[in-house]
């Protein structure tokens, strides 16, 4: 058999449009056929007519085919070398990694023509996270696709567990495909931080704020901040190095608090000028008195992580602005964002408008927010843009 001579699928002839227009995901309700074809297979995508339409990777769910390739070509070593040599040139091309930040996103899914994996690199460590069975069945080819790229010193570690369809990741634990470290430091804008690879969420850290991080370092200056759900202290760190009078830090984990001490004594910063508070974060900030804060961030976890849960996410965003909002200081500012990908961006901001309108204080839009540009969104695939974001000033 060639190495070309993939399963075989037949798409309805009303889905045509939607795969010419190159989106991404071949929905399971647009099959009109397809062979007896395992999870995680690559397959070819024809019309109703023959004509040969793109090559993916096949599994049994809603999103039936996530499209790796409109060009007849197999998926192979080649292939992957190449794509993430792709990848790493459009980095360079936005200047990282650099002498000041050497912790950037390689592979962002869908928005770099390879839906369901992420690749983050921490100074010499890529941390590779499969969100679909085809991208995990990939993943030797994906892992001599890295040695080709960086050399046979860059330590490997496949955290995928949480991200693999239950089923399938059942029978998989994360580990260390080449070398070993369990954690790293890394450089962002200049900022020193550590960096949980086995532990920390994600894929270790929230690269994907970089430039809202940098956003709230220039209005910093002698002003006193309130960072709320500030896992290692991204926020906080940017902040307390730009001169601010002093921050703090909120998060329900006692061990993500740990690592943002760890990070003020990296960064040299007087502990004195810091505050860190562990707890429930809507009951520690009911407590707070107003007209304390200059700054609020409230960077939450995703709170929907499926459409059926988006309304209670709502009320839950709601909530905890509403709170904000009453609580910064006249003239003040609030960086609010969400990180759910089905709150979309027009419902985010209806839904920080009502908790203005609950706390009973004018408010404007200064700034509206999005992931850091190593985390692209194809243009075909607009539902790339999960992170949402709003700076807003407070009367």
């Amino acid at each position: 058999m060639k190495e070309t001579d993939y399963p075989k699928i037949i798409v309805k002839a009303d889905k045509l449009p939607a795969i010419r227009r190159r989106h991404p995901w071949i929905f399971s309700r647009g099959i009109q056929t397809k062979p007896d074809v395992k999870d995680g297979e690559i397959v070819k995508v024809f019309s109703p007519k023959g004509e040969y339409l793109a090559t993916g990777h096949y599994h049994d769910s809603s999103i039936a085919v996530r499209i790796l390739s409109y060009n007849d070509q197999p998926i192979n070593q080649d292939f992957w070398n190449t794509a993430l040599a792709t990848c790493l040139n459009r980095r360079r091309a936005l200047g990282l990694p650099s002498d000041q930040t050497t912790a950037y996103r390689l592979v962002h899914g869908e928005g770099d023509n390879l839906s369901g994996l992420i690749i983050d690199i921490y100074t010499d460590v890529a941390v590779i996270q499969c969100h679909s069975v085809g991208m995990h069945r990939s993943l030797s080819l994906i892992v001599q696709a890295l040695k080709h790229l960086f050399s046979d010193d860059i330590i490997i570690y496949d955290k995928s567990s949480n991200a693999l369809p239950s089923e399938y990741s059942s029978h998989h634990s994360d580990g260390f495909l080449q070398g070993e470290r369990p954690s790293v430091q890394i450089k962002e804008n200049g900022h020193h931080f550590f960096i949980d690879l086995i532990e920390g969420q994600k894929t270790g850290f929230f690269l994907d704020q970089r430039e809202n991080r940098q956003l709230l370092s220039s209005y910093s200056l002698d002003k006193q901040i309130l960072n709320l759900y500030s896992y290692t202290g991204g926020f906080s760190i940017y902040a307390l190095n730009a001169g601010a009078a002093n921050v703090s830090s909120v998060d329900a984990s006692s061990k993500a608090i740990k690592t943002l001490e760890e990070n003020l004594t990296l960064n040299k910063i007087d502990p004195k000028r810091h505050q860190s508070i562990i707890g429930d974060v809507k009951k520690i900030l009911l407590e707070v008195p107003d007209n304390i804060y200059d700054i609020i961030v409230v960077d939450p976890p995703a709170f929907a992580k499926s459409q059926y849960k988006s309304h209670n996410a709502v009320q839950a965003y709601k909530r905890i602005n509403a709170m904000a909002i009453s609580k910064v200081k006249s003239g003040g500012l609030i960086f609010t964002f969400s990180c759910s990908q089905v709150i979309e961006q027009i419902l985010f901001q209806n839904t920080i408008t009502a908790a203005a309108i609950e706390s009973g204080r004018d408010a404007r839009i200064i700034h509206i927010l999005s992931q850091a540009p190593d985390h692209p969104v194809s243009i075909f695939h607009p539902e790339g843009k999960y992170l949402k974001g709003l700076v807003l000033q407070v009367e």
